[in-house]
């Protein structure tokens, strides 16, 4: 147990660049170096958590700390993969609402805006490729897109509908719908299961351990939804801290497709409809996520913090953001937990059902068409300062005023696509640069 909790540490404070690049990580630790579980198994564990709600990284390290040593495992491995993440983004929140206005720290998020437009058209690129492989999945993110950039279709609801098309092509035997798609494992080694301390898989899981795995879940949905309840009667309705339970609760259940996907959601709604913070301020947080270690969807903490920061109305509004971005942070992940432990005895069941494989083929495919939503969006509140809303009956756009392009931003996001799609940079290489720049224009003066 203390050598994995050393190795979980070691685990989180190196998850940087998403969840392709996490797993790579735990991959390369956990397989190739110190051969806990084989290729098989780790797979097999990502296809599990593939075909649930929530960040795929930390939940395959709970379900692979759950492998090793239970319950307990499974819970410290879960939370040192987050601990850093959210540690720091709290951290970064703090200096934010302090700082934000200082020139200096303006000009560094100013270029890490640029940056993140090209990782998110990167990850629209990468998505794309795996899982868009015959005309129904394009059509299905064609559709997706149309769906949420003109139409203002809630991702909940773009979500479900890709899921229920793609169970019921695989109950009609379509072969566009066949289950996969995935993050790989990186590695050019195969390690066989039987040479590994796990071994190979069980065919049935043990009785003793099948019940602490349940008990745990229930556990962990009464951590989750219980404190939800108590805010939901405690507080009036619309109030910040009740909203915040709500909201993040209900995302947590509907949050395939990765983190760029649950931004779309959260930027449609967090800045639209509850108006915690603005498009610019979405990006800063997705910079600070991108910059630290854990998963990208720590960015929801600093939403949380902002918005309880400014519609409390504590005495304290630093209080009152801290306790917005735990609660945000809590209701984002207990959820995991409970998916998790609860799935974990029946992993081979669900992996094995093409019915939900294929549910999970179809999201992934939708969820390309969100994501290039989130950067078109993004894009628009990097590269213009203005943007009005078009509405023409049921179709509700928001368009740029074209006359005020800001051209030094339009110029450092055209650098940044040309280092991650020309030059091939690594995304710190690219976050780094951007910033640099970002600050560089603040103190030669053209930053306005």
């Amino acid at each position: 147990m203390a050598e994995a909790t050393r190795t979980w540490g070691r685990i989180a404070l190196l998850s940087f660049g998403g969840p392709a690049g996490q797993i790579a990580v735990m991959h390369r630790i956990l397989v190739e170096e110190k051969r806990w579980l084989g290729d098989g198994r780790f797979l097999h564990a990502l296809n599990f958590c593939m075909l649930l709600p929530g960040p795929e990284a930390q939940q395959l390290a709970t379900y692979i700390g759950w492998l090793m040593h239970g319950t307990r495992g499974g819970l410290i491995a879960g939370a040192l993969f987050m601990l850093p993440g959210a540690v720091a983004i709290m951290a970064l929140s703090w200096l934010y609402v302090l700082y934000g206005d200082v020139g200096v720290v303006q000009g560094l998020f100013f270029g890490l805006k640029a940056a993140i437009l090209a990782i998110v058209l990167q990850a629209v690129v990468r998505v794309g490729r795996r899982a868009l492989k015959n005309d129904a999945m394009r059509l299905l993110a064609v559709l997706s897109f149309v769906a949420i950039f003109a139409f203002d279709a809630p991702f909940p609801l773009i979500v479900l509908t890709a899921g229920l098309i793609g169970f019921l092509g695989a109950r009609s035997g379509l072969r566009a719908f066949a289950p996969g798609g995935g993050h790989g494992p990186a590695g050019g080694v195969h390690i066989d299961d039987a040479e590994t301390l796990l071994g190979e898989e069980m065919a049935e899981m043990p009785a003793a351990a099948r019940r602490n795995a349940l008990r745990a879940g229930a556990a962990a949905l009464i951590l989750w939804l219980a404190p939800v309840a108590i805010l939901v009667l405690a507080l009036e309705k619309g109030n910040v801290f009740t909203d915040i339970a709500l909201f993040f609760s209900k995302m947590a259940v509907v949050t395939f497709g990765g983190a760029y996907a649950v931004l779309a959601y959260v930027a449609q709604e967090a800045v639209g409809t509850y108006g915690w913070l603005g498009p610019g301020e979405m990006l800063d947080g997705l910079g600070m996520a991108e910059t630290t270690p854990g998963p990208l969807i720590m960015v929801l903490q600093f939403v949380g913090f902002l918005g309880a920061f400014r519609e409390a109305g504590w005495e304290s509004p630093l209080l009152a953001g801290t306790m917005g971005g735990l609660l945000t942070t809590w209701v984002t992940f207990a959820p995991c937990f409970a998916f998790i432990f609860l799935g974990a005895p029946y992993m081979e069941g669900l992996r094995a059902n093409r019915a939900l494989s294929a549910a999970l083929t179809a999201v992934t495919a939708s969820v390309v068409g969100v994501i290039l939503n989130l950067a078109i969006w993004f894009g628009v509140h990097v590269i213009w300062r203005d943007v009005q809303p078009v509405e023409r009956g049921p179709v509700s756009l928001e368009l740029p005023v074209l006359g005020s392009i800001d051209w030094t931003a339009a110029a450092l996001s055209a650098l940044a696509l040309v280092a991650v799609f020309r030059l091939k940079l690594g995304m710190t290489t690219v976050l780094a640069g951007a910033a640099a720049l970002g600050v560089a224009l603040h103190a030669v003066g053209m930053l306005v």
